[in-house]
Parts: C-alpha cells; structure tokens; sequence
C-alpha cells in the first residue's frame, strides 16, 4: 500500500468519525468544504500555534483540560469503574505535572516546551495511548504506594464507606 493510499485511508477514517456529528454534516453542507478538510486545517493552525509558542500556554492548558474533562464527565455518568479508574489516574499524573511544571519553570529550560508538553498531555489523555497509566505506574506508585497501602489506609476506608454508601439499600 502507497503512502498516497494510506494517507487517503486515514482522510476516510477521520471522515467517518466525523460523519457522527450533525453540526458538521450542516457546516459542510452549507460551505461546501469537507468536514475532514476544514478539521485537518484547525488541528494544523493549532500544533502551528503551539509549536511557535503563540498562546502555547492556554492551547496546550485548554488541551489538557478540554478532552480529559469530557471524558471524565462521560466515566461519571457511566456505569462502569475502569474508565472512572483511568480518569482518575490522569487527572492525578496532571496535577503531577502542573506542580512540576510550577516548581522546576521548564519554560524557560527546555527550548520548545509547549510542543513537548503538548504531545506528553495527548499521550497520557487518549484512551488509545494509556499513557497517564504508565506514567503513573512508572514514577508516582513507587514513590507514595507505602502511604496508601490497600489494608488499614485512610483511602481504603473512605473508599469502603462510599461504595457502602452508593449501594441501593433493600426493603
């Protein structure tokens, strides 16, 4: 397969994906451009703006809050732990990250920041990647697992009690 052929591949893909949301089927409708084109344009003007650190900050806060907080609010209203579990999990590798960020002033150390952070908070937020997982698993449960042991801590005991307290109660 060419990468012309590849490259058409993924275009249909993401097209697809995008075919799922009507206000895009209305603007494509209305402009005549296609919804994958116009999408490929803003995700080309934002890594632009990103990586030439115009508004870097803000786009790369907005991203790290913006898709994270969705499917956050989507793993709440769910019925299942796993995702709650996983947007748990990045939301603590952020907080991580944000207070490093702070203590350490990486802007003014590492040419390039915004861009390195950016693609670093896609990775840990895309459910595909895993990536708040493994860096959870990698630095922070070394480090502070002895202060939250699963017999007798605090968090264990709080946990307990609000899953007793969620539990519908029998009549």
């Amino acid at each position: 397969m060419s990468f012309q052929d590849r490259t058409q591949h993924q275009i249909g893909q993401i097209d697809k994906e995008l075919s799922k949301y009507p206000v895009l089927n209305n603007f494509e409708k209305q402009t005549s451009v296609p919804k994958v084109y116009a999408f490929l344009g803003l995700v080309g003007i934002y890594f632009f703006l990103v990586f030439f650190n115009i508004a870097g900050e803000f786009l790369v806060n907005f991203a790290g809050f913006l898709v994270p907080g969705y499917y956050s609010l989507d793993a709440l209203f769910s019925a299942s732990k796993v995702d709650d579990t996983q947007w748990l999990t990045y939301w603590v590798v952020y907080a991580f990250l944000t207070v490093f960020e702070s203590a350490v002033n990486a802007i003014y150390w590492f040419p390039f920041y915004y861009t390195f952070k950016f693609v670093l908070v896609l990775w840990m937020a895309l459910p595909q990647t895993g990536g708040a997982q493994i860096v959870f698993r990698s630095f922070i449960q070394p480090v502070f697992s002895r202060f939250f042991s699963q017999t007798g801590s605090t968090a264990a005991n709080l946990r307990s009690q609000a899953d007793q307290a969620t539990k519908p109660h029998a009549m």
